[in-house]
């Protein structure tokens, strides 16, 4: 029998059910993570705890601990593993953060604005290594290769999205590969190791590495429409920040393909040169709307919540499925 598909927010329940099935799990966690940023050199938990304190829902974490427990696992290397994936994605943000120049975080100043680009480099470089040393304690050859490769490949999306930076060109195959090497990646990885720590087989694997694989695609989608339809405090960064670095994201070449000249001469100078003035983020934001790309990037994200929710017909139903079913409608009801 099909799962129950994610129909908005009334049919959400939101991720409180998956919060309350892992919250012991994301104690331990918690706690991991604070032991493991200590340091004798005093920037190194200051830095590190002033964007692990700052919020977010700590999805990610929470899906290996969630497909753990899904998967029969009651050992203790889902939580190990899971501070693996938030160490690897905080980390990914402090470079983030540096390579696009952001001001903001979560709703805060960015790390690089408070202790300066190198400072927040190399503190997600020695999360990076207390992440790979976790991985290691697990004794999971298997999940290693999971999680480390996830970090090649998550390297290989911030470069090439660096690459097509302003690139007018750039089609939505071309977006679609960086979002899933920068972005989905880490989802499904750390959706994956959850089967592979309960020694389940092929079919479960690659079941949670497509939920967590197609999750990740639709969570950057509705930040992409977020960032030009969105509010500040929800967004926890400015509104139009996208634009403003010069990002080509879905709506935008959603929008390219049915550009006038007007529109393509406005994008090549605002996107391409850099050259924004006064009212030129309402000018963009009304040509998305008025070429109604921004609802047809909002209806790739809902394609993309039914993927994740058909592949966890490979998992027994129950209460950890209902949850994880909530988590994709919680994701898309963003937006709203």
């Amino acid at each position: 029998m099909a799962a129950p598909r994610a129909q908005g927010p009334a049919a959400a329940g939101g991720i409180d059910a998956l919060v309350s099935l892992v919250a012991e799990d994301m104690e331990r966690v918690n706690s991991f993570i604070l032991s493991r940023t200590g340091s004798d050199v005093a920037l190194i938990p200051e830095v590190a705890s002033h964007l692990i304190s700052s919020g977010g829902k700590r999805l990610r974490p929470m899906l290996t601990l969630a497909f753990a427990q899904l998967s029969g696992y009651r050992g203790d290397g889902g939580v190990r593993l899971a501070a693996s994936v938030e160490f690897m994605h905080t980390a990914t943000l402090l470079h983030d953060d540096v390579v696009d120049e952001s001001d903001m975080r979560r709703g805060k100043l960015a790390a690089r604005m408070l202790w300066g680009n190198e400072a927040s480099v190399l503190v997600g470089d020695f999360l990076l290594g207390q992440a790979f040393k976790m991985m290691v304690e697990v004794g999971s050859l298997a999940a290693l290769d999971v999680l480390a490769t996830a970090a090649a490949v998550i390297a290989e999306g911030e470069v090439w999205q660096l690459s097509a930076a302003k690139d007018l060109a750039t089609d939505e195959a071309a977006y679609l590969g960086v979002v899933e090497a920068k972005t989905a990646a880490l989802f499904a990885a750390a959706a994956e190791v959850g089967p592979i720590l309960a020694g389940l087989g092929e079919r479960e694997r690659v079941a949670a590495r497509t939920y967590g694989n197609a999750l990740g695609i639709a969570f950057q989608l509705v930040d992409d429409a977020l960032d030009y339809g969105g509010a500040a405090e929800l967004l926890g960064k400015n509104v139009g920040d996208d634009f403003r670095e010069g990002k080509i994201t879905l709506p935008i070449v959603l929008a390219l393909r049915q550009a006038d000249a007007a529109e393509r001469d406005f994008w090549s100078r605002t996107l391409e040169r850099g050259e924004i003035g006064e009212g030129d983020l309402d000018r963009a934001i009304a040509i998305l709307r008025a070429r109604d790309t921004l609802e047809a990037t909002l209806q790739r994200a809902r394609s993309y919540g039914d993927a994740a929710v058909d592949a966890l017909e490979a998992f027994p139903d129950g209460a950890m499925k209902r949850a994880l079913i909530d988590a994709v409608a919680f994701c898309i009801a963003r937006a709203y």
